[in-house]
């Protein structure tokens, strides 16, 4: 029989357990990871061998929850679950970014974890959970990992920091930072604020530091119980021969054509050398396979950019380490769409559209447990698109790929603190890449600032991002702003960063090292914002503030408020009473629980009508108006008159006319349209009517209309 060995690890309020030994026997290594009653299973296996002909580590990250987990039955025919969601695929990413540079540097054998959440209560979201129980299945396992690390989500509620918050402590929190570190540096963050300065989000940084380490010393100690030995992983030295021919070669041309500011000038060159290259260590050696070759050019081109940068002090194009490429942008560029602009930060672009719905265009968040703090659907929403032409490339277009979804998800974070609270609109800002070198996720950022505002969406502030990127060796390390794609590849981070000019409303930070310094990660917040402001600067050269009118196209939206109570008579039998006013004025109405009811339409004419209807059916009666009403019931006491659609009153035979009448038929038959005025609503609610006295308070002569 399996037993299990655990240790556990108190964190603020809460305590976190990591058990291994009972489930995945046959896993490199597998534990489960415990917050509350959420339990996420993670377990780790590898190739025995490594994989040829591969310019990267295969290294593949699941993250799947089980609807199992919280007693719900799977949506759909097949009843099983199918294709991740948009969670479990952002889960994944941020789970495989602090952990793929921790593996010994050479080490291509392919490595699969899969997590899973086996438990949900709700309240303790497992996304945190898969940091931690990937680190400590890789620990338990014999894989050359440089860890273990830790990972802990922060919270700020009333001034005061909270690690692991619930979902309802999300709620009221004005930071959610995912923080992951080693025993000394920061590794990874990723998170959104509501407009945090950079010295609150580094405290909070270091809050979730020390709780890392307590992670970190708990995974060391179940290893340790379980009889292994303390890890020890140091990296393959590369043979450097073919290395090196190359450099004889080639690098002063190669230098000096990094210098080149042009992409494509940049790239035709360097194709050039390489073809040239390629041919003289052929007859030198000619024992060199294809793949050799690949390999060593592309060591060959970041030993280059590194070093033009740290010893010579050049960047790629000749730029300053805090110059920003050339910035240019426009707003309202297609006529028929609710909003549109372009933002253009050197060869990088960005079109940006944004599209105004109902309420009923609000995406469903098909996830076990609801989305980020318990939502279930969200009514703003963006998507970044990264077609192939955007870097020249010829390239298949298939589905929404794992980069599209992170990068959309960064700029949706980002954008979203500045939504104004309670907009009756659901809002879709699409980001289609049209040109990319470099951080096209930032400019997602900013062209969507700028189309929001174009689309007379009222934003609190304008966002712009920039990423920070570095280059570091055992002598010095170089912080540059505004990193294009061959820096991102050559150097060792990616900072990126979106915000206000009051503060941070989003942040990704990855790494190819195995930390950030905490005075670096100090002075790239610092360049941040300084490159922050220069473009909010130029962005309000474009368009200052959102737009005081709508796009002739988009719909108009009247919010009417109506008693709780006349939802159910709004929608009718079977919706018959909504479907008619729909019909009848094609506009489209939402109805919320608490009464709010949004109208939406692009004819003033449709929107009066249905306005007008809505207010008929959930109208009171009230005692001394006067109505023009519709006779629906003839008795021998009295009419029945439908004074507004729905509701009938009572007009006693006494309150028909003022004589005596023999007869109700002698003065009113079903049909009949008949002045009357409310006198009276018993506590019942049952309505008194009276046309005796709607006739006199009229001057109309007492006859039978």
């Amino acid at each position: 029989m399996n037993t299990a060995t655990a240790v556990e690890v108190t964190l603020g309020s809460k305590i976190l357990r990591i058990e291994t030994g009972l489930l995945a026997q046959q896993a490199a290594g597998a534990v489960t990871v415990r917050l509350g009653d959420t339990i996420l299973f993670s377990a780790v296996t590898a190739a025995d061998k490594p994989r040829e002909g591969i310019d990267y580590f295969p290294l593949q990250v699941e993250y799947r929850e089980k609807y199992y987990a919280a007693g719900k039955f799977p949506g759909g025919f097949f009843k099983r679950e199918a294709r991740p969601s948009e969670k479990e695929v952002l889960t994944a990413r941020f789970t495989d970014r602090p952990i793929r540079p921790l593996f010994q540097k050479g080490f291509i054998n392919e490595v699969q974890i899969n997590n899973m959440l086996l438990s949900a209560d709700g309240e303790n979201d497992a996304d945190i959970l898969s940091i931690v129980g990937a680190s400590a299945s890789l620990t338990l396992s014999e894989l050359p990992f440089h860890g273990p690390i830790g990972a802990v989500r922060i919270g700020r509620v009333d001034g005061q920091w909270i690690i692991n918050p619930t979902n309802e402590e999300r709620r009221r929190s004005d930071l959610n930072l995912i923080y992951a570190g080693n025993r000394d540096v920061p590794v990874m963050i990723e998170g959104e604020a509501r407009e945090i300065k950079e010295a609150d989000l580094l405290a909070a940084m270091k809050v979730a530091h020390e709780a890392c380490r307590k992670l970190i010393d708990a995974q060391l100690d179940l290893r340790r119980q379980l009889g292994r030995p303390d890890k020890k992983v140091i990296d393959a030295q590369p043979d450097l021969t073919l290395l090196q021919a190359a450099l004889d070669i080639a690098e002063q041309d190669l230098c000096a054509t990094l210098n080149l500011p042009g992409k494509h000038e940049r790239l035709t060159r360097v194709k050039e050398i390489r073809e040239s290259l390629k041919a003289k260590l052929l007859e030198s050696h000619p024992e060199m396979k294809d793949e050799q070759f690949r390999a060593m050019f592309d060591e060959l081109e970041i030993r280059l950019v590194r070093q033009n940068v740290l010893r010579h002090q050049r960047r790629i194009g000749g730029r300053g380490f805090d110059e920003i490429r050339p910035l240019a942008g426009s707003v309202g560029l297609m006529p028929r769409v609710h909003g549109s602009a372009l933002f253009s930060r050197g060869e990088t672009q960005a079109l940006g559209t944004i599209t105004l719905g109902s309420q009923s265009d609000s995406q469903t968040l098909d996830v076990i447990t609801g989305g980020p703090e318990g939502k279930t659907e969200k009514t703003f929403m963006v998507h970044y698109n990264f077609p192939p032409y955007s870097v020249g490339e010829v390239g298949r277009l298939g589905s929404t790929n794992r980069r599209e979804q992170g990068h959309g998800a960064l700029a949706e974070r980002s954008l979203e603190q500045v939504m104004p609270p309670d907009y009756p609109y659901t809002v879709r800002m699409v980001s289609d890449i049209m040109g990319s070198n470099g951080s096209s996720s930032m400019a997602s950022v900013c062209v969507g600032t700028l189309a929001l505002m174009d689309a007379g969406v009222p934003i609190t502030k304008p966002v712009a991002g920039i990423s920070i990127g570095l280059f570091t060796d055992e002598r010095q390390t170089v912080l540059v702003t505004d990193i294009n794609g061959e820096e991102d590849h050559c150097g060792d981070m990616d900072f990126k960063v979106a915000g206000t000019r009051d503060g941070i409303t989003g942040f990704q930070v990855d790494l190819k090292i195995h930390g950030l310094p905490w005075d670096l990660a100090t002075q790239a917040f610092e360049q941040a914002r300084q490159a922050r402001l220069r473009i909010l600067d130029f962005m309000a050269t474009i368009i200052a503030a959102p737009r005081d009118h709508m796009s002739p196209y988009a719909p108009r939206v009247t919010v009417v408020k109506i008693n709780p109570e006349k939802i159910g008579e709004l929608i009718g039998p079977g919706g018959k009473n909504i479907r008619r006013i729909t019909d009848l004025t094609g506009a489209q109405i939402d109805i919320d629980d608490d009464g709010t009811v949004h109208i939406f339409s692009n004819d003033q004419a449709s929107m009066d009508m249905a306005v007008r209807e809505v207010s008929l059916i959930t109208a009171e009666a009230e005692e001394g108006v006067i109505y023009n009403g519709t006779v629906t019931g003839i008795k021998e006491f009295g009419a029945f008159v439908e004074i507004i659609p729905g509701k009938d009153g009572l007009v006693h035979i006494s309150e028909l006319a003022d004589f005596r009448v023999r007869s109700v038929e002698d003065v009113c038959k079903i049909g009949d349209q008949m002045w009357v005025k409310c006198i009276g609503i018993d506590d019942r609610g049952r309505v008194k009517l009276s046309r005796k006295a709607a006739m006199q308070e009229k001057g109309l002569s007492d006859q039978k209309e």
